[in-house]
């Protein structure tokens, strides 16, 4: 079996167009992803799927490896899963999706991760990250992903509303009760090029969240709890923030 890690990565971007291609560390974006990603013991393979030239050029540039997929995919799932597609493998093999925005994302998430969908039956050819909810972040906020747990830890459901709803107040409701969730997924080869081409679910449509179409379908979705979230970069803010870490490490 092997770990391959795909990070789709698109130049156009609403909120910072341009994104992988930032550079003020002396690093591209995308390139301390990648880094970031090839530390993690599990992964053999990493290649960014992209929809620019300029992005496989500056992957190429450090010594990473890149693929130019199609422009028009609706999503990163979609992106990978050609990727995947166009390249050999066992239908057990592991596909790792890993977000380009990612900087800070912590190796031995990964790890752990692809162990938990090792460990899972074959009912189970899916996998996610999540944690606790910080102290910090507003449940109430629908940018926040909240996920809850059957006694499995397999998903019951994810939502941008709160979830469970604590009706009678208290300490019962969340986010004691749910999980702060990570786009970071990992998946059975055979299972992505399944999900690639089912069509977007009801639930997923009207939460924008594509998990959703797994769990809509009636397939479980495991959920490996780690301790807290890495720091993603959706804005020009957020990475001036990460220029200051990296700064200061």
């Amino acid at each position: 079996m092997d770990v391959v890690a795909i990070i789709p990565a698109r130049y156009a971007s609403t909120r910072f167009p341009g994104k992988p291609l930032a550079r003020q560390t002396g690093k591209y974006l995308i390139q301390h992803v990648y880094e970031r990603v090839t530390a993690a013991r599990a992964v053999q393979r990493c290649i960014v799927a992209t929809d620019d030239d300029r992005i496989v050029a500056a992957v190429r540039e450090f010594g990473g490896e890149a693929v130019l997929t199609r422009p028009d995919h609706p999503s990163g799932t979609d992106r990978i899963a050609e990727v995947v597609r166009g390249r050999p493998g066992r239908p057990e093999d592991i596909i790792l999706n890993v977000q380009g925005d990612e900087p800070e994302i912590e190796p031995a998430y990964l790890d752990r991760l692809v162990e938990r969908l090792e460990r899972e039956a074959a009912d189970c050819p899916m996998a996610t990250l999540a944690c606790p909810f910080p102290a910090d972040a507003d449940p109430h906020d629908p940018n926040c992903v909240k996920v809850v747990l059957n006694s499995a830890g397999r998903a019951l459901y994810f939502s941008r509303s709160l979830i469970p709803y604590p009706r009678d107040g208290g300490g019962g409701g969340a986010p004691h009760r749910c999980h702060l969730h990570l786009g970071v997924y990992a998946y059975r080869r055979v299972f992505l090029l399944e999900l690639a081409a089912w069509k977007p679910g009801v639930l997923e449509q009207i939460e924008k969240l594509e998990q959703l179409r797994v769990l809509e379908r009636g397939i479980a979705l495991a959920v490996e709890i780690v301790a807290d979230a890495c720091v993603g970069v959706d804005t020009p803010d957020d990475y001036e923030r990460f220029v200051a870490r990296c700064r200061r490490s």
